[in-house]
């Protein structure tokens, strides 16, 4: 089992800037998939401490071995020494930190260091936020799975996940190119959206709850002590440790076949609310009974993400091809189609990035105006329903290109 990296210093890749719209080959999603948003931007709390479950003492004092040297993230550092001379020092509790039992459901630091294993793996938990809840134990079911172990244990995923992953929490330097991708002034109002040029984020503090894997709450829970939505760059602040989504590598690329990739498989299981990508063979096409006993190894299975399948009525089950994936896709809103499915003459275009109501990537099928895609609210993913298309987390759904490409088979059941 490879070791997951920690996090590391100050970002020296973020130069690389997104290209201009009209340099960018552009994919309009035309999905059956909008839910609308309040007209009003909500109003931000003003958080209360919350100390967290499990004291944060794991990259400060380490209680186990540190793992070798490897590669780590570009914008982050590990949680104690070398931090800006002015950043604000992020809250830690020296308590001894409480270990679970290695055979049975993690709390406390122990959850954390799961979710990261599994999320790492590919086998996303959702939201990491140490709540071992409905998405976290698909995953472990799905790991075991691919491993040969029975699903409903937790000795092995616990045992790898404490091997590869020694210290869940690391501190994160707020990145400069965080300016470019934050808009404090984006409207709410979808019929306003037309004139923006970039769907960006609307906090520093959005930005970076994304950016690894968590939300808004989570990152309030790990830094009780800072004013969470002041965050401006270089500032400092805990995070969960792992590999950060780095939006700013985005360029809007379109992804063309690849020989191996295209021959992939993805079933997208509406009841478990769940994407499991297959190599190409036999077995492949058999998706596991989550409350059987697994016998061998599913080594056919690559990888597993959570997802919010469109409403009933809405869905289209059967075998689709993939026939494009694009990131940073415009969307073109049509309230008319959204209503009743037959386009109007009142549409416009909403521009890419991160709270575009598709993501930051646009997997289409040969079913007209179905996909794969990101989304403008992760942490609702698997807790409302869309229109029509399949909605992962923008963290997950960047990964698609990586494990299938046009041409893939993806069956909805």
């Amino acid at each position: 089992m490879c070791k997951f990296p920690l996090l590391v210093l100050f970002c020296l890749f973020q130069a690389q800037a997104q290209r201009p719209a009209e340099e960018r080959r552009v994919l309009k999603a035309l999905p059956l998939d909008f839910e609308e948003a309040p007209v009003d931007a909500p109003t931000q709390p003003s958080p209360t401490p919350v100390v967290p479950a499990a004291p944060l003492v794991a990259e400060l004092v380490p209680a186990e071995p540190a793992a070798p040297p490897q590669t780590k993230p570009a914008d982050a550092v590990p949680a104690s020494p070398s931090v800006p001379e002015n950043s604000p020092a992020p809250y830690l509790n020296t308590t001894p930190v409480e270990v679970s039992p290695i055979d049975q459901k993690p709390t406390g630091n122990d959850a954390v260091r799961l979710q990261i294993f599994l999320d790492q793996a590919n086998f996303g938990p959702g939201v990491v936020d140490g709540k071992i809840g409905q998405f976290s134990e698909l995953a472990v079911k799905s790991w075991n799975e691919l491993h040969g172990h029975p699903l409903d244990s937790w000795t092995a995923v616990n045992t790898a996940a404490r091997k590869a992953v020694p210290n869940p929490f690391a501190v994160a330097i707020v990145p400069e190119i965080s300016e470019k991708w934050v808009d404090i002034k984006l409207t709410y109002k979808r019929s306003q959206q037309g004139n923006v040029k970039r769907m960006s984020y609307r906090s520093t503090v959005e930005f970076m709850s994304e950016r690894y894997h968590t939300d808004i709450p989570y990152l309030t829970e790990l830094n009780p002590n800072m004013k969470i939505y002041n965050l401006k760059p270089r500032d400092t602040l805990i995070v969960p440790n792992v590999n950060a989504f780095q939006i700013e590598n985005l360029t809007g690329a379109a992804f063309k076949e690849d020989k191996a990739l295209s021959q992939r498989h993805a079933v997208i299981d509406t009841k478990l609310n769940q994407v499991r990508i297959y190599e190409a063979n036999l077995r492949a096409l058999v998706v596991a009974d989550p409350e059987a006993p697994a016998s061998v190894a599913n080594q056919s299975l690559i990888a597993t993400f959570p997802i919010t399948p469109g409403k009933p009525e809405f869905i289209r089950y059967g075998k689709w091809k993939m026939q494009n994936a694009v990131e940073l896709p415009v969307w073109r809103f049509d309230q008319q189609l959204l209503d009743t499915g037959k386009r109007s003459n009142n549409a416009f275009d909403i521009a890419g990035g991160p709270n575009n109501p598709v993501g930051v990537l646009w997997c289409g099928l040969s079913k007209p105006g179905i996909g794969m895609h990101g989304t403008s609210d992760p942490e609702t993913i698997g807790r409302s329903q869309s229109a029509g298309c399949i909605r992962l987390a923008n963290w997950d759904i960047v990964r698609i290109p990586g494990l299938l490409r046009p041409g893939a088979s993806v069956e909805i059941r």
